[in-house]
C-alpha cells in the first residue's frame, strides 16, 4: 500500500479544518469541563451534606447520566430538548451542554469520594469553634477533597476529551468532523485517520501538562504541608 500524507499536508483546505477542528475541540471541552465542574461541585455537596429531597435528584442525575452514553445524550440535547422546549441553538451550544452534563455527572462522583474522605474529626473541631456549614465546606472539606482528587479528575477530563469526537454526529465541526471531511474528498483513510489519531494523542498529551502545571500552583500548600 502507498501512504501519500502529502495529499493532507500540502493541501492548505485541509490543513484549515484540521486547525480549526482542534481548536473546537479543544474550547468546547475545556467550557464543558468548567462548566460541569462547577455543576459537579454542587451535586457532590447535596449529596455529601445530605440535603433532602435534593440528594435523591442528585444521586438519581448522576446515575442516569453515568449509564448513558455520550452520543445518546448528545442526540437527546441536539434533537430531543429543543422539540420539547421550543427553543434553537447552533449545534456547538447544544455539543457544549451536553458535554457540560456529562462531565458534571463524573465529576460529581469523584468529589464526592474525596470530601468523604476528609476525617470527620477536622468538621468536628470546625464547628465546635462556631463555623458555619457553608465555611466549614469551603475552607476545609472542599480544598483537602480537591487537591485529593485532582489525579482522578485530571484523568477523567483526558479521557472524556478523547470521546468528543461524537460531536461530529450532530453536526459540529470539530476535529472528527474534519478528518471526515476530508476522508471523503481524498479517500486517503488510513493517513487521514493515523493524521487524527496523532493530533489527539498531541492535545491530550498538551492538556496533561497544562494540568500538572496548574496543580503544581494550586495545591503547593499540600506539599508544604507534608
Amino acid at each position: 500500500m502507498e501512504l501519500r500524507f502529502f495529499e493532507i499536508y500540502r493541501n492548505g483546505e485541509y490543513l484549515r479544518l484540521l486547525l480549526e477542528g482542534a481548536g473546537v475541540s479543544a474550547g468546547l471541552t475545556v467550557a464543558g469541563g468548567i462548566a460541569g465542574f462547577i455543576l459537579a461541585t454542587l451535586l457532590a455537596a447535596v449529596r455529601y451534606w445530605r440535603v433532602p429531597v435534593l440528594r435523591q435528584a442528585a444521586t438519581g442525575y448522576v446515575e442516569f447520566i453515568r449509564n448513558t452514553p455520550l452520543i445518546v445524550q448528545m442526540f437527546f440535547v441536539a434533537f430531543g430538548l429543543p422539540m420539547l422546549l421550543g427553543y434553537r441553538w447552533p449545534f456547538w451550544g447544544h455539543a457544549l451542554l451536553a458535554l457540560s452534563l456529562n462531565f458534571s455527572a463524573y465529576f460529581a462522583e469523584i468529589l464526592r469520594s474525596g470530601f468523604v474522605s476528609v476525617a470527620k474529626g477536622q468538621i468536628e473541631a470546625a464547628r465546635a469553634l462556631g463555623m458555619r456549614r457553608f465555611l466549614i465546606f469551603r475552607r476545609i472539606v472542599f480544598p483537602q477533597a480537591a487537591a485529593t482528587m485532582y489525579p482522578s479528575l485530571n484523568s477523567q477530563f483526558v479521557f472524556l476529551f478523547l470521546t468528543t469526537g461524537v460531536m461530529a454526529e450532530i453536526g459540529v465541526r470539530d476535529l472528527t468532523y474534519a478528518g471526515l471531511y476530508i476522508d471523503s474528498r481524498s479517500f486517503r483513510s488510513f493517513e487521514v485517520f493515523f493524521t487524527l489519531t496523532v493530533i489527539y494523542v498531541l492535545m491530550a498529551i498538551g492538556f496533561k501538562s497544562v494540568l500538572k502545571l496548574m496543580h503544581d500552583r494550586l495545591f503547593r500548600w499540600r506539599a508544604a504541608s507534608r
